[in-house]
This record gives C-alpha cells, structure tokens and sequence, in this order.
C-alpha cells in the first residue's frame, strides 16, 4: 500500500502560491505516492532533513524543508494507514515565529 496523501490540493494551491516551490510540490508529490514508509526513519531515507516536532496538541507532525530551507511543508502522518495529511506550507520566516505550533 502507498501513501495516500489528504488534501493534495492545498498543494497545488502552496505551488500556485509560491511559485519558487512548484516544482519541489510536484517530485514530493510523486515521491509520497509511491513511498511505503513504516517509520521516521524510512521517510529519512527519502528526505534526510526531515523532522518530528511536537506542537500543541502533543502530538508529533514530520516538518519537510523545501528549496533549502526557503519554505516549510508541514504533515501528519499515520504510518499503519499510509496516510500523509497535508496541514501547514509555511515561508521559513512565519515557521520561525512558532505560532504554527500551537494551532496543531
């Protein structure tokens, strides 16, 4: 089973966006579909840079670096489902504010 992605379309919306990321939106997108990642560390093969963060709600959310560091991608992930929700693309100064954290 592949990794389904929830709301691709705020994707597509983050690319339209912010045009600089459109075509790092694009390959992690085909990345992810054909991704069977069972944990952190798997996913890191893929994207070494990739973090868990805890926010708010005390839960972890896996924080993706898109075009070097310009922008945050920030997901849920349910790695028994396969299933990657889409939640925050953020430019790296708003992610460094740290208000994302308490609204997840």
């Amino acid at each position: 089973m592949c990794v389904r992605i929830i709301k691709e379309s705020f994707l597509k919306d983050a690319a339209g966006k912010y045009p600089k990321a459109a075509g790092y939106v694009a390959a992690w997108i085909k990345v992810v579909r054909a991704a069977h990642w069972r944990n952190l560390a798997e996913l890191r093969r893929a994207y070494p840079s990739a973090d868990a963060v805890e926010v708010g709600s005390k839960k972890k959310v896996i924080v993706f670096n898109v075009c070097g560091n310009t922008y945050r991608l920030i997901v849920a992930i349910h790695f028994d489902k396969q299933r990657l929700f889409t939640l925050q693309f953020l430019t790296h100064a708003d992610y460094s504010k740290d208000d994302w954290k308490r609204l997840l």
